[in-house]
């Protein structure tokens, strides 16, 4: 039975002398870290520039201006990311489901260990990316109203000074100021320079757009440039264009090209002429023209006049055919007696109801006089001070009384009060405590103690002895 293991072919055979195998090699164990960065380099050694065909997907340009997008197609899908200043440089907006063909390198992003194109150009598939943008502009502009047919201002019938922005080295500034110096020789024009081709080219139209409309006194501005290709007529199709024709504070004729060059300029502007020629035509309108259609104008008005004229003496020669139109004057002198004769009696009936009212008024104003709250009060303030004076006398006289009544109560309340008596000479004469009056000599014996008040002062006493008055008189 045939081992499982049998190899399929005959094992060579050993030489005699077989040689000592060699001892493994250390194993080399990299790190996370390492071996990304390996293959980093080994995929940017290898792949430095690719384009890649595919769908746009999951497209978002973060905060920082940077745009992280998946590119993919039916079988496989790359993640992709595209630098603030490349994006910047992108003519078109890229958006999901747009099929476009990206030109990078492969590198990788470490902290998630994927494998990603940095993609340095972008252009979509089939669809120049300038048409592109053309497209997307003008679908965005449109949806904001800028196109509309409402905001378009009429030109000026003749224009008093007149703006050009365009370039000094073309032929479309020498080819409108021919234009309106040989039918309007009294045009003021003022020009504002600006490139109309090449990098930055957009951004200087729209400040000279900027800067001539604050030119006093300028009606009308005309910007545009000779015919071109897409790629020359670009500056005309950005949105800062766009935005400087549609802000500027007068009205605006966008002469770009040729017939067949359409921008979106053409679309913002209020109106739009196939070459520069064609502006300064629309603009002014020949000075002889412009004479003779103010004559034609004159003469339909004195035309017209005078049909109406012969029209208005028609009918009054017919009115005054009529046989009635004889006594007409006389009914109007009749009317205009009854009118005189109304109006006196309208006048007189006027003056007899003012003079009414006059007297009523007088008659009014007579008895409010007599019940004038002013004399009214005068007379009560009168009373009130008169009456406040017999009340301070009244109120001085009572005072005077009473002080004369306590000054006599006082004198006889002094004259019978014992602090007098005592100031006389007297003295008070009581027991040790001070509860009897002693008034009579038997009243105490020898050795009590008596205490003797004075007019100033009080004396503390021992009885010695005692006899009587009268015997000692």
């Amino acid at each position: 039975m045939t081992s499982l293991f049998d190899l399929p072919f005959e094992e060579p055979e050993l030489p005699a002398q077989a040689s000592q195998p060699e001892p493994p090699a250390p194993r080399r164990v990299l790190t996370v870290s390492e071996l990304t960065t390996r293959i980093r380099a080994l995929l940017e050694d290898r792949f430095i520039e690719v384009w890649v065909e595919g769908e746009l997907s999951n497209s978002r340009v973060w905060n920082t201006g940077h745009m992280y997008f998946t590119l993919k197609d039916a079988g496989a899908q790359i993640k992709g990311v595209m630098f603030r200043s490349a994006v910047r440089a992108l003519p078109f907006t890229p958006r999901d489901g747009l099929r476009v063909v990206a030109r990078g390198r492969i590198s990788v992003y470490d902290p998630k260990g994927e494998y990603q194109i940095v993609c340095e150009h972008l252009e979509p598939e089939g669809l120049g990316a300038l048409q592109l943008a053309f497209d997307q502009l003008k679908q965005r502009l449109s949806a904001e109203g800028l196109f509309d047919q409402g905001r378009k201002r009429p030109l000026p019938a003749l224009p008093r000074k007149i703006g050009v922005v365009t370039s000094l080295d073309g032929a479309a500034v020498r080819d409108i100021i021919h234009v309106l110096r040989r039918r309007y020789p009294n045009a003021h024009i003022v020009i504002r320079p600006a490139r109309v081709q090449g990098e930055g080219a957009a951004l200087d139209i729209a400040r000279a757009l900027a800067a001539i409309g604050k030119v006093a006194g300028v009606d009308v501005v005309i910007v545009g440039r000779g015919g071109g290709s897409i790629e020359d007529l670009r500056a005309f199709n950005e949105e800062v264009v766009a935005r400087a024709i549609a802000g500027c504070p007068v009205p605006t004729i966008s002469a770009v090209g040729h017939e067949t060059d359409v921008t979106i300029a053409d679309f913002v502007a209020d109106l739009r002429a196939p070459t520069p020629s064609a502006a300064a035509e629309m603009v002014v309108t020949r000075k002889d023209d412009f004479s003779a259609r103010i004559d034609r104008l004159a003469h339909r008005v004195n035309t017209t006049m005078a049909t109406r004229l012969h029209r208005f003496e028609s009918r009054l020669r017919t009115l005054q055919a009529r046989p009635g139109y004889a006594d007409v004057r006389g009914r109007l002198a009749m009317r205009g007696r009854h009118a005189a004769d109304l109006a006196h009696e309208l006048r007189r009936g006027l003056r007899a109801h003012v003079a009414a009212r006059e007297r009523t008024y007088q008659s009014l104003r007579l008895a409010l006089e007599t019940f004038d709250l002013r004399r009214r009060l005068g007379g009560l303030r009168t009373r009130l001070v008169a009456a406040d004076g017999r009340l301070s006398g009244a109120s001085a006289r009572g005072r005077h009384r009473a002080d004369g009544r306590l000054r006599a109560a006082a004198a006889r309340l002094d004259a019978l009060s014992p602090l007098a008596v005592l100031a006389r000479g007297y003295a008070v004469c009581w027991n040790a405590d001070r509860t009897v009056v002693i008034r009579n000599s038997t009243a105490v014996a020898k050795g009590d103690r008596v205490r003797v008040t004075l007019a100033r002062g009080e004396l503390d006493c021992a009885v010695t002895g005692h006899g009587d008055t009268k015997t000692q008189r």
